[in-house]
């Protein structure tokens, strides 16, 4: 990892800073919402908008990663969250005590869609940055660069999980918003610096830039044997994902405070950057089509048992093996399509597929939230699931939702093991290794 290595270590930084403050920004306020509103139904809905406004603007992101250079791109997102931060900032310092935690206030459902949009405007690093990894390496580099990017997203993780906590827990959004906006200007600043060998826009000979090219791109995702269906597959994850994102904080919240859960987070993403880092050193064996299938099993295994107690060890343990393996995944998706897609569309392919992988996930936070606290949770509290698993299980509102857990685990279970003896991944799996 010789060629553009500095230039490449240089933006990985600087996306660590930003994804540090976005990520903040949304923990800190599904922590916020939760603790003033003490409602799951609000949080999930929170969870389902983030990921309907990630859904619907990614597919946009792409055409633009494709249509500009990738630092002006990085640029320009960072200022609209700055822009929007400081309006959010706005609205929560003018709000009347105790106006905020009324699930009914119009205040805070401006806030919170306010908040996300700021944070969702540097989802388009997360586009840049795995075609940014197919112009400064060869292929046979790229896994190990795209497992130091799951490396960064684990010690943006560790950051982001105990300033969470610590700023919520301290003064609410007050000083979260303000460094969200230090930070953010810090960080385009330091951008500004670094020569990024983009001389010129890469495009297509057949395919002249336009705002949002959905028919070439699917067309193109069309043309790649196995493309769509390693999309799809990925979907449905997402759509079982979804569940762990609207419910994992309350649950959580359930066994410990919201500190110990910060600190507790921080400790657990160190997961994302062992993973990363094996990525890194060791690459997924030349087949990474195989290496996301044996994730996907890992993690639904673990899925199925780590909340099977009431124990906050047992789910650190099982969150850790989890986050630990959640890279390969990912890395083992970039690597694929940075090969058998042509660089001047890999922007729009990836934010096809963040599109498209991020559908599902909307529909299970908002209808999980609903789901867990009108159906799972009485049944564990006052139902019939008391008597039937009460003894052994626990009862309560917590194993409510510790149920629906174990039981996505187990579907995710399935359908993985049934996806990866499919046709259309085997033929992935023969395009990949044919690819020049």
């Amino acid at each position: 990892m010789k060629q553009h290595a500095k230039v490449f270590y240089a933006l990985l930084g600087n996306n660590i800073l930003v994804s540090i403050t976005n990520s903040t920004v949304w923990f800190a306020l599904t922590f916020f919402v939760f603790l003033e509103t003490q409602s799951v139904f609000a949080t999930s809905i929170i969870s389902g908008l983030y990921l309907v406004l990630t859904s619907a603007s990614a597919f946009w992101f792409g055409s633009v990663v494709d249509h500009h250079k990738k630092k002006d791109v990085m640029l320009v997102s960072s200022l609209v969250s700055v822009v929007i931060f400081a309006l959010g900032f706005g609205v929560y310092i003018t709000a009347a005590p105790g106006e905020l935690a009324n699930v009914a206030s119009p205040r805070l459902w401006l806030l919170a869609p306010l908040l996300l949009a700021g944070v969702i405007a540097g989802n388009v690093r997360s586009i840049a940055m795995p075609t940014l990894v197919s112009m400064l390496f060869p292929a046979r580099e790229r896994e190990r660069a795209n497992g130091l990017v799951g490396t960064a997203f684990g010690v943006s993780f560790l950051m982001t999980s105990v300033f969470s906590g610590l700023l919520v827990g301290h003064s609410g959004m007050y000083l979260v918003l303000i460094l969200a906006m230090l930070i953010t200007l810090a960080a385009m600043l330091h951008l500004w610096t670094i020569s990024v060998p983009e001389k010129e826009i890469v495009h297509l000979e057949d395919a002249p830039p336009a705002k949002v090219d959905v028919r070439g791109t699917f067309k193109l995702v069309k043309g790649v044997p196995g493309l769509l269906a390693l999309i799809l597959f990925t979907t449905f994850n997402n759509f079982l994902g979804g569940v762990f994102m609207a419910l994992m904080d309350a649950y959580g919240l359930s066994l410990v405070s919201v500190e110990v859960w910060g600190f507790l987070w921080g400790g657990l993403s160190t997961a994302f950057i062992i993973g990363g880092l094996l990525i890194a050193r060791f690459g997924l064996g030349g087949k990474p089509l195989r290496a996301m299938f044996t994730a996907n099993i890992v993690i639904w295994l673990i899925s199925s048992v780590f909340t099977i107690q009431p124990s906050i060890v047992l789910l650190a343990v099982g969150c850790f093996i989890y986050l630990c393996v959640v890279p390969f995944i990912e890395a083992a998706e970039h690597t694929i399509i940075q090969k058998v897609v042509p660089v001047g569309r890999q922007g729009r392919v990836f934010g096809f597929a963040q599109s498209i992988e991020s559908l599902a996930s909307p529909l299970t936070a908002f209808f999980i939230g609903p789901i867990a606290q009108f159906i799972f949770i009485p049944f564990m509290t006052t139902g019939a699931g008391v008597q039937l698993i009460g003894e052994w299980f626990g009862a309560g509102p917590d194993r409510g939702i510790a149920l629906v857990f174990i039981v996505t685990g187990l579907i995710g279970l399935t359908v993985t093991l049934i996806a990866m003896r499919s046709k259309p991944y085997q033929v992935l799996a023969q395009r990949y290794a044919a690819a020049e």
